[in-house]
This record gives C-alpha cells, sequence and structure tokens, in this order.
C-alpha cells in the first residue's frame, strides 16, 4: 500500500476524502473516513478515480496512464499533467506552482520538505495522499464557507441546490449519493433541460447514476472518472462545470435589484404626480361650492344644504385628507429611497410642490369655514321663523281642537228633557266652560301676537297664518255670543224644575211609607204561617180584624198622593216639557200604588177563609194529643225502668259480655209481653205524625224511648264479634268501656275530640299534634267530630292485641318447606288440610327461581299478596 501524506492537523488513518488540514470534521462521517483507509477496496476505487481525473487532463496532451504508481514514476506524466493544469513553461510552471502551494499552505495543509522547483523538475515522489489532498483543495478552492472546512463548504452548495426536490437529503458525501438523485437534482438545478426529474425513481438507483454520468460527460464535459461509491470529487467537477452560471446568475440578481430600485422610484413618482394632480383639481372644483352663499326661503332647504355640507365633511373630505396624507408620506418616502440609493432628489412638476398643495388646502378649509359660519347662521335665522310659525301652528292647532264641537255643544237643547238635577249640572258645567273660555282668551290674543311677527318678519306662508288667525277670531267672537244664549236657557229651565222637584218630592215622601204599608200588608196577607194549637190560630184571627179596621184611612192617604202627581203633570203639559216617566226621589209610581192597592183588597178575604179553616185543622189535633196522652202517661213509666235496665247493662256494669247479652235479651222479652199496650200507643203516635204534630204538652213520653233496647243490643253484639276477633280479654275490655264512658261527658255514646285526646292521655299515650291528627283520622274517618265506642274500641285492639304479619306467614312456609324459598304441591298436601293445600296450589305463582324442581311455587309472593301487599 502507498504512504499518504496527511495535511496538518489530520490524524492518522485519515484519508484524502476529509478534508482540509486544521479543520473541524464531520461528526457523522468520522468512522466512516476511519476505516476507509484501512480498506483494500477503498485504495483501490482512490486509484481508480485519481486516475480518470488525471485522463481528463492528459487527455489534451494526447496521452494517458493507466497506472498511477508506474506511470507517475518517471515524472514525464506528472510534469505534462501539471503543464496542462497550468497552461505555462517551466518558470511560468514554478510561478504556478508556488502560487498553488501558497494557496495550499493557506488552506492548512502542511508541505514538508515540498518546493515548486522538485515538483516542476519532479525531482519529489509524492504519494497518491498528497497529490489526492493537494487537487482536492484545487478543486473546491472557490468555495467560501466561513468556519468551515472545503469539504464541509462543498457540502452546503449542495445542500443548497438540492433542497427544493423531492426524495434529496445530502447529509454526507457517501450514501446520501447512492441513489443518483441527488447528482440528477444538481443538473437539472442549473440544466433543467438536460433531465427531466419529474421521471426519476428512488428505485432505480443505477439508471439515476448512469442518467447523471452521461449528461455531465455528453453535455458538460465532466468525465465519468468514478463509480457511484466515489462521488465527492465528481461533485466538486460540478460546482466548476456552474460556477459560470453562478457568476451569471449573480450579475443579473445585481442588475435587477439595481433596475427594480429605479423603477419603484419612478412609480412613487408617477403616484405622486397623479395624486397631487388630483387633489388640486377636487381643491379647484370644490372651492367654488362652498363659495356660493345663496340662501333658501325654507327651513327644509337650508337643511338639505347643511346635510350636503355634513355629506362632504363626513364622505367626501376624509379620503382627500388620507390622500394628502399618502401624498406627503410618498414624497417624503421617495426622497429618503433616492438619498439611500445615491440618487438625485425628486422635483415634482410646477404647482405640484407639497408647499403648493398645502397652500391649496389652507385655501380650501378658510373657504370651508366661511361657508359653515354662513349655513349656522342662516339656519340659526330661519330657526327662529320656523320657531315662530311652528309655535303659531302648535297654538292654533290646540285651541282649533279645543273649540271642536264648542259650538255644537252651545246650540244644544238638552236641558229639554233633563230633570233638575241634570240642569244644575249643566249650569255647573256651563259655568265651568265660561272659565275655561275666559282662560282661552290669553291663548287667542298670543295667537294673533304670533301673527303680527311673523307679518313682520315677512315669512313667506304669511297669507297662510292670517287667513288662518282671523278665522279663530271669527269663531272667538261666535262661542261667547252662543255661550250667553246657553247660559239664559239653562237658568229659566232650571226655576220650573225646581218647582217640579218640590212636588217629586212631596209625592215621595208620602208615597214610600204608604208603599211600605202596602208592601206590609200583602207581606202579612200572604204569609204563611205555622201554628201548634188552637190559641195560636186564634191569635192570627183577631190580627187580621184589626188589620182591616184601618183600610179606610189607608184609602184617604192614597188618593192625597195621587192629587200630588196630577198637579206634576198639569205644570209640564202648561210650559211644553215633556213630563217625566220617573220620579228622581223614589222609583214607585202612581200606577205601582194602584196595583198593589187592589192587590190588598183581593187578599183580605182570602185570608179570612184560610184562618177559619187553620182553626178547624187545629181544633182536631187537640183532640189527638189528649187521646195519645192518656195511654202515655200510663204505659210510660213502665217503659222508662225497662230503658234505665237496659242502660245498666249496655254500661258494662253487669259481668262479662255474654251475662250483658243475656240480661238485654230478657228485657227484650219483657217488652214483647207487654207489646199488646205499646201497638194500642203506637197506633195513636202513629196519628199524631200523620197530622204533622211532633210536641204533646199533656205528656213527656215518646216512642222513641222503645227504639234504644234495639240499638244497645246491637253495640253489645259488636263489642262481642271485637273482642272474640282481636283475642282481647273481659278485663281489657271492661277497662276500655270505663275509659270511654269516662270521658263521654254528653252521656250520648259518642266523644268528642279533645275528650278523647285526654282518654288516651290518660291511658299513658303521648301524643304531640301530628301524631293526634294521624289517630283522628283512623277513629273518624268521615271527620264528624266525634268518636264511638266501636272506633274507640277497633283503635285500642289494633293497639294492644297480637296480630300476624306476612313476614310471620312466609316463616311458617319456610318451616314446612324445610327451609327452602319454594315449596312443592306434595308439600302443601302433606302438611295442610286438603281445603286449605288446594287453595294454595290454585293460587301460589311458579316458583322462579333457580335450582327448584318443576312445579315449585312461590310461596313469599302469596304470603304477601294475603296482607295487600302485592296482587294475589
Amino acid at each position: 500500500m502507498m504512504m499518504v501524506m496527511q495535511p496538518e492537523g489530520l490524524g492518522a488513518g485519515e484519508g484524502p476524502f476529509s478534508g482540509g488540514g486544521g479543520g473541524e470534521y464531520m461528526e457523522q462521517e468520522e468512522d466512516w473516513d476511519r476505516d476507509l483507509l484501512l480498506d483494500p477496496a477503498w485504495e483501490k476505487q482512490q486509484r481508480k478515480t485519481f486516475t480518470a481525473w488525471c485522463n481528463s487532463h492528459l487527455r489534451k496532451a494526447g496521452t494517458q496512464i493507466e497506472n498511477i504508481e508506474e506511470d507517475f514514476r518517471n515524472g514525464l506524466k506528472l510534469m505534462l499533467l501539471l503543464e496542462v493544469i497550468s497552461g505555462k513553461m517551466r518558470f511560468h510552471k514554478i510561478a504556478n506552482v508556488n502560487k498553488a502551494l501558497d494557496f495550499i499552505a493557506s488552506k492548512g495543509v502542511k508541505l514538508v520538505s515540498i518546493g515548486a522547483e522538485e515538483i516542476v523538475d519532479g525531482n519529489l515522489k509524492m504519494t497518491l495522499g498528497m497529490i489526492w489532498t493537494i487537487i482536492l483543495r484545487f478543486a473546491i478552492q472557490d468555495i467560501s464557507v466561513e468556519e468551515t472546512s472545503a469539504k464541509e463548504g462543498l457540502l452546503l452548495w449542495c445542500q443548497r441546490k438540492t433542497a427544493p426536490y423531492r426524495n434529496v437529503n445530502v447529509q454526507n458525501f457517501h450514501t446520501s449519493w447512492k441513489d443518483g438523485l441527488a447528482l440528477c437534482a444538481l443538473i437539472h438545478r442549473h440544466r433543467p433541460d438536460l433531465i427531466d426529474y419529474a421521471k426519476l425513481r428512488k428505485d432505480d438507483p443505477i439508471g439515476n447514476l448512469n442518467t447523471a454520468f452521461e449528461v455531465a460527460e455528453k453535455y458538460l464535459d465532466i468525465p465519468k472518472m468514478l463509480d457511484a461509491e466515489a462521488i465527492m470529487t465528481y461533485v466538486s467537477c460540478f460546482y466548476h462545470a456552474f460556477a459560470g452560471a453562478e457568476q451569471a446568475e449573480t450579475a443579473a440578481n445585481r442588475i435587477c435589484k439595481v433596475l427594480a430600485v429605479n423603477q419603484e422610484n419612478e412609480k412613487l413618482m408617477e403616484e405622486y404626480e397623479k395624486l397631487a394632480s388630483e387633489l388640486l383639481e377636487w381643491i379647484r372644483r370644490t372651492v367654488p361650492w362652498l363659495e356660493n352663499r345663496v340662501g333658501e326661503p325654507s327651513m327644509s332647504a337650508m337643511q338639505r344644504k347643511l346635510e350636503d355640507f355634513r355629506d362632504y365633511r363626513r364622505l367626501h373630505k376624509p379620503p382627500r385628507v388620507q390622500e394628502k396624507c399618502q401624498l406627503e408620506i410618498n414624497f417624503n418616502t421617495l426622497q429618503t429611497k433616492l438619498r439611500l440609493s445615491h440618487r438625485p432628489a425628486f422635483m415634482p412638476s410646477e404647482g405640484k410642490l407639497v408647499s403648493d398643495i398645502a397652500n391649496a388646502w389652507r385655501g380650501l378649509e378658510q373657504v370651508e369655514k366661511g361657508y359653515e359660519d354662513w349655513l349656522l347662521s342662516e339656519i340659526r335665522r330661519l330657526q327662529r321663523l320656523q320657531h315662530l310659525a311652528e309655535k303659531f301652528q302648535q297654538k292654533a292647532s290646540l285651541h282649533e281642537a279645543w273649540t271642536r264641537g264648542k259650538e255644537e255643544m252651545l246650540n244644544q237643547h238638552d236641558y229639554d228633557s233633563a230633570s233638575l238635577q241634570e240642569v244644575r249640572a249643566l249650569l255647573r258645567r256651563h259655568e265651568a266652560f265660561e272659565s275655561d273660555l275666559a282662560a282661552h282668551q290669553d291663548r287667542v290674543e298670543h295667537i294673533a301676537a304670533l301673527a303680527q311677527e311673523l307679518n313682520e318678519l315677512d315669512y313667506h306662508e304669511a297669507a297662510s297664518v292670517n287667513s288662518r288667525c282671523q278665522a279663530i277670531c271669527d269663531q272667538w267672537d261666535n262661542l261667547g255670543t252662543l255661550t250667553q244664549k246657553r247660559r239664559d236657557a239653562l237658568e229659566r229651565m232650571e226655576k220650573l224644575l225646581e218647582t217640579i222637584d218640590q212636588l217629586q218630592l212631596e209625592f215621595a215622601r208620602r208615597a214610600a211609607p204608604f208603599n211600605n204599608w202596602l208592601d206590609g200588608a200583602i207581606e202579612d196577607l200572604q204569609d204563611v204561617w205555622l201554628v201548634h194549637s188552637v190559641e195560636e190560630t186564634q191569635s192570627l184571627l183577631t190580627a187580621h180584624e184589626q188589620f182591616k179596621a184601618t183600610l179606610p184611612e189607608a184609602d184617604r192617604e192614597r188618593g192625597a198622593i195621587l192629587g200630588i202627581q196630577g198637579e206634576i203633570q198639569k205644570i209640564c203639559q202648561t210650559y211644553g216639557l215633556r213630563p217625566k216617566s220617573t220620579n228622581p226621589y223614589i222609583t214607585l209610581s202612581p200606577q205601582d200604588i194602584n196595583t198593589k192597592w187592589d192587590t190588598v183588597r183581593k187578599l183580605v178575604p182570602s185570608r179570612d177563609q184560610t184562618l177559619q179553616e187553620e182553626l178547624a185543622r187545629q181544633q182536631v189535633n187537640e183532640r189527638l194529643r189528649r187521646q195519645f196522652a192518656a195511654q202515655a202517661n200510663a204505659i210510660g213509666p213502665w217503659i222508662q225502668g225497662k230503658v234505665e235496665e237496659v242502660g245498666r247493662l249496655a254500661a258494662g256494669l253487669a259481668g262479662s259480655l255474654e251475662e250483658q247479652m243475656a240480661g238485654l235479651r230478657q228485657q227484650e222479652q219483657n217488652i214483647i209481653n207487654y207489646k199488646s199496650n205499646i201497638d194500642r200507643l203506637e197506633g195513636d203516635h202513629q196519628l199524631l205524625q200523620e197530622g204533622l204534630v211532633f210536641d204533646n204538652k199533656h205528656t213527656v213520653y215518646s216512642m222513641e224511648l222503645l227504639t234504644s233496647i234495639a240499638r244497645t243490643i246491637n253495640e253489645v253484639e259488636n263489642q262481642v264479634l271485637t273482642r272474640d276477633a282481636k283475642g282481647l280479654s273481659q278485663e281489657q275490655l271492661n277497662e276500655f268501656r270505663a275509659s270511654f264512658n269516662h270521658f263521654d261527658r254528653k252521656r250520648n255514646g259518642m266523644m268528642e275530640p279533645d275528650d278523647f285526646r285526654a282518654c288516651l292521655i290518660s291511658m299513658g299515650y303521648d301524643l304531640g299534634e301530628v301524631e293526634f291528627a294521624r289517630i283522628m283520622t283512623m277513629v273518624d274517618p268521615n271527620a264528624a267530630g266525634v268518636v264511638t265506642f266501636q272506633a274507640f274500641i277497633d283503635f285500642m285492639t289494633r293497639e294492644t292485641a297480637e296480630t300476624d304479619t306476612a313476614e310471620q306467614v312466609v316463616a311458617s312456609f319456610k318451616i314446612l318447606a324445610g327451609d327452602k324459598n319454594y315449596i312443592t304441591p306434595e308439600e302443601l298436601r302433606r302438611e295442610l288440610p286438603a281445603e286449605q293445600a288446594e287453595y294454595c296450589i290454585r293460587r301460589m305463582a311458579p316458583y322462579k327461581g333457580s335450582g327448584a324442581p318443576p312445579g315449585a311455587l312461590d310461596y313469599v309472593a302469596f304470603s304477601s299478596a294475603l296482607y295487600g301487599e302485592s296482587d294475589l
């Protein structure tokens, strides 16, 4: 293997591809470069690459080399290669080689005992590595990258040129170039006409590399001097091949930049001239419009002028203000750009200087200010006129609205059919109108004064104002005349109606009590009496005879009342007044009095007959009372004794309930044996009830005493049923009976709520309001306000007796089922009587749980249904 001279700063084992001396090396390639010097294949590739590069230059001298180690040994072809590269004779060659060595040394390559003469004369045996290092440095000497090695500079150039291309990512000089796309991208970037990059495929690296090699050799004069594995030197050839194009591009960019600055400056100049011309022309057109001071006769027309001026301020001027500002900005920007690019300052056309535009703008604003002052002054003048006109129109409209209908009202004859009160109300209303009329006198005078002022100020609609003012004054005079006429008529009518009113008042004062007498008489004569004795009926007959004695005097009073009404009708006929159908003091009319009087005369004989019939009926009832009393007084004491004995038995003071029941049955039998006497008394009692006679002063006994025995027997029977059903002892029942009797303060077999509460407290209950209310809903569900003995017994047995529950029944069935959650029909038939077993089997639902045999039954649901907790 040949020895390789390393530049200063390179470690042992690093080859020519590692770059310049003294520089930093890219971290990702350090291991790769170190391994290459130890690889024979890499050494072979280096020989091949360098041989191809040398032959590309030696072909210009008509020769080439086959073996770089042998063919350069005599130095002839090496000198020829250097002559071709430098193109000079020996003294030129020495000078060129010295320049080359100086450049190499400036790049950090340390050459020991190597001079230009030795190289030119061929006395130096240079190794392949030293030559390769020099050539590599020479090949990429034009790359200028601050703080980077030559290799890094070339790599950076490749990255910049290939950055826009898909599937290309140049990171090194080995793996990044294997697919050939990077080489094709370099060619396409500078000569897009040589390669159609869009047709290249990443999965065809050999095809891509051959395409790049052939195009480079054919069109770019870059020899095909390396295989795909050795790429760096080949890439540097592309750099030199495209260097001229880069310089041309740089020069073109510089020219374009200069021209762009000039074009932009010219555009700003043209825009300034255009904006200045348009702005000055707008000022020239606007000033005459603002200098026009011709006024308008109406406020609306001046308002339109003001609106036009506001539109000018709001819509037309702001864009021009913006244009003026933009014009000044463009001018200053243009002058700054010209000064920075070393161009002469811009001089606008005559009359378009910034100062010229500013002077024109000041003139515009002065005229604008004068126009605005004139507009405001003229508007204030017209506002004064309009204010007076509006005030006149407003007051005139208010006055006309007030007078609307007044003439028709004053011409009315509404008092002809009015009552005295209505006429007096009309008079008061008329007096109020007269006061209002006097108050409006000032308004009419003010309207006339406003019309006079508008005439003096030469108001443009003065004729209309004068016509309206005259109409108001004429109407005002007519209202005054009509007002006086109406007052006279109202006062005359008032006097006539006062006379009639006095007569109506007299009629009312006398007719009202007489009418009350008639109503009372009719009511008494039609009254349905309720009497129970002969004495009461005789009293009604006496009162009726006294009433008939007052009828002649009543008839005279009726005639006097009707005479007053006749006098009223006479006055109305005399003065042509329409008679009133009603009296303001009374709703009663003469016809009503006559009608009621006729009714009284008809009712008197009818009352006589009815009272005589009632007297006869009461005499019959009296005979029945005496007949019943004779028998009741004989039988009553015996019945009273039996009732007291029944009460003693029912109070629970005679032993057990069975003993009480036996005693009650005995008393019932005694009554049955005495029944013949009772039946005769019942017959007389029935006659009294048919005659609606319910009281009898001749005896204290009644048939109600008999019903208490049957009721008491029923209560004792219910107590026996309750005791047997609830399992109460006789002692408990007696205790309950004693407590109930103690608090049955009225002795009617019922306790009031307060007595019931006291009874519960005496038995040890601690009751709050809520709990007591709950208990009352149980013992008095109908809210009757009383507690019967049966309800009391039911409550106490619920509180003290043991009761069966669904849980107890479930537990019992569980025992029969052998502690299972279901039971079979066989188990039921074995454990229960046949009838009850079949009852359960028919009503029990099938068991739905797991692990049960067919036909198993659900006794839990059945037990719940028995107590209403579910459906059976």
